[in-house]
C-alpha cells in the first residue's frame, strides 16, 4: 500500500493489518511517534491526519491510505521548527520528554485551527494527551505561546 507520510509517498507492508503507529516506527524507522499505552489514552502516539490530530496506536494503517500524515518529524517546514516546537523550546515544559511528540502535534493540529485560543481552549483541546511529570501549566503557557506567534505569522 501507498502512504504519505511527512510530505512523501512510501510503499509500506500491511499484511496483518498492522497499525499506523507499528508502520511509522517499524517500516518507516520515524521513531520520535512514541508507543504508550496501546489504547489512546495518553496521547504519546498522536500524528496528524489530514490536520486532525489522532491515536496512531489504534488507527489501522490502512485507514490513512490516500491520506497526508504528518509524524513530528514533519512538523519543521524549510529547516524552520513549527512555532509549537519553537516556544516548547522557550519555555521548556518538558521533563522526560516522554510525551512531548504527542504533544507537540496535537498542539499544532489545534492551534492550525484556532491559532488565538483561551487558556481554557488550550486544556479542552489537549484532553487525551497525558504528562507523567505533570508539566500542564508549562505546558499551557508554551502553547498560549505557541498560537501567537501563529497568529502573527497568518497576519503577514
Amino acid at each position: 500500500m501507498k502512504i504519505n507520510i511527512n510530505g512523501k509517498e512510501h510503499t509500506v507492508n500491511v499484511a496483518g493489518n498492522p497499525m499506523l503507529l507499528e508502520v511509522i516506527r517499524e517500516q518507516l524507522n520515524l521513531t520520535g511517534t512514541k508507543y504508550g499505552c496501546g489504547e489512546a489514552v495518553c496521547g504519546a502516539c498522536k500524528v496528524m491526519i489530514n490536520g486532525n490530530s489522532v491515536p496512531s496506536c489504534i488507527t489501522p494503517a490502512v485507514s490513512a491510505q490516500g491520506k497526508n500524515v504528518v509524524t513530528i518529524e514533519g512538523l519543521a517546514f524549510d529547516g524552520e521548527l513549527h512555532p509549537v516546537q519553537q516556544a516548547f523550546l522557550e519555555v521548556d515544559p518538558f521533563q522526560c520528554g516522554y510525551c512531548a511528540s504527542g504533544m507537540t502535534v496535537t498542539a499544532a493540529a489545534f492551534l492550525e485551527r484556532n491559532p488565538s485560543p483561551s487558556k481554557e481552549e488550550i486544556v479542552d483541546a489537549m484532553n487525551g494527551n497525558i504528562c507523567r511529570c505533570c508539566t500542564y501549566p508549562q505546558l499551557v503557557e508554551a502553547i498560549f505561546q505557541a498560537g501567537k506567534k501563529m497568529d502573527l505569522i497568518k497576519n503577514r
